[in-house]
């Protein structure tokens, strides 16, 4: 009796084994995936979204998987293989916003919903494609405090408006670019600059060169009164150029008031200890990051979908003083 008892009993424990063993097996098959596609991942930014991705994928308790995508063809074949891995979904700022359509029809083909990041996806007619759930900067919001804060350097160095005039190098193709350069002209304008004292600038490219060029071809129209020079545009680079135009035309450093966006162009720059250049307004990665995986690792589990635009405006000014403090709390700065 007590060896039948024995037997029955090791036969019980067995199967609970087993069935534990088996329901582990089905929760790891289970467990959510989710790809985080980004298009320069070599690049500070993109390697600060993914790290704070990762931290959701640990705290909400999914797997992502993170792929780069430099151009078309890699974006379409990185979507076929997370779905080949039981992806459910992916985050991705396109290497080309163009590809919106394509990767929309892609990830339609393999059921994979999407989420676009920083770059806002386009259609064949160059519109934004609303439909699609996108995350990013808060562009005109953006301009003003890039525009306010220029404003607010010139006030403190007690310069008068009299006197001091604005070179914006714009690139209006570019709906986000133009959206910041008018941000922070609104803003200039309400800080009490004169309308004819800000010029404009077209630029060909947005690197240091072409708008080295186009604040040149500003430069030639400025009144002999001009003493003071506020350089604005879209990001770092295209007021890095600017700045470096006003050194070559003469103007002292501490007649010049450049802020750019983004930041991490901008380290460079910001570790000489004189330049025009006085800071960039930096951004949020490792909100985008961790905000947008959370995003979609809700819309799988519980299926809450994203608004389809959520603005981000949340920047911070960085300058000499502050610019490495800034930089260390978001894993910026090595």
């Amino acid at each position: 009796m007590k060896r039948r008892f024995g037997i029955r009993t090791l036969c019980s424990t067995a199967l609970a084994v087993t069935a534990f063993s088996l329901s582990s097996a089905l929760l790891a098959a289970d467990a959510v995936k989710i790809g985080f596609l980004v298009k320069q991942a070599e690049e500070p930014w993109f390697q600060t979204e993914w790290a704070f991705a990762e931290k959701a994928a640990k705290d909400k308790g999914f797997e992502l998987i993170k792929i780069a995508v430099p151009d078309g063809e890699k974006t379409l074949s990185a979507i076929d293989s997370l779905a080949a891995n039981g992806a459910k979904g992916f985050v991705i700022c396109p290497p080309d916003v163009s590809l919106g359509p394509a990767i929309m029809a892609k990830a339609k083909i393999n059921d994979l919903k999407v989420i676009a990041v920083d770059d806002r996806f386009v259609d064949a007619n160059g519109k934004f494609m609303e439909d699609v759930p996108y995350l990013g900067m808060a562009a005109f919001e953006v301009g003003q405090k890039q525009g306010a804060a220029m404003a607010a350097e010139a006030k403190k160095r007690n310069w008068d408006w009299k006197d001091t005039y604005a070179v914006v190098n714009t690139y209006n193709e570019l709906d986000t670019g133009k959206k910041r350069t008018d941000g922070s002209v609104d803003a200039l304008k309400k800080a009490g600059m004169p309308e004819d004292h800000i010029l404009f600038a077209a630029l060909k490219t947005l690197d240091v060169p072409g708008s080295m060029d186009a604040t040149n071809s500003a430069l030639v129209k400025l009144p002999s009164a001009a003493k003071n020079l506020i350089i604005g545009g879209m990001n770092d680079n295209t007021v890095l150029g600017g700045v470096r135009a006003t050194e070559a035309a003469g103007f002292a450093a501490s007649n010049v008031i450049g802020i750019g966006i983004n930041g991490t162009d901008a380290i460079g720059e910001l570790k000489k200890p004189n330049s025009g250049f006085f800071g960039s307004m930096l951004p949020s990665p490792h909100i985008e990051g961790y905000k947008t995986a959370e995003m979609m690792y809700e819309w799988i589990t519980a299926g809450k979908e994203p608004p389809k635009y959520t603005a981000m405006d949340d920047v911070t000014l960085i300058t000499r003083d502050n610019f490495k403090q800034e930089l260390e709390k978001i894993g910026l700065w090595n």
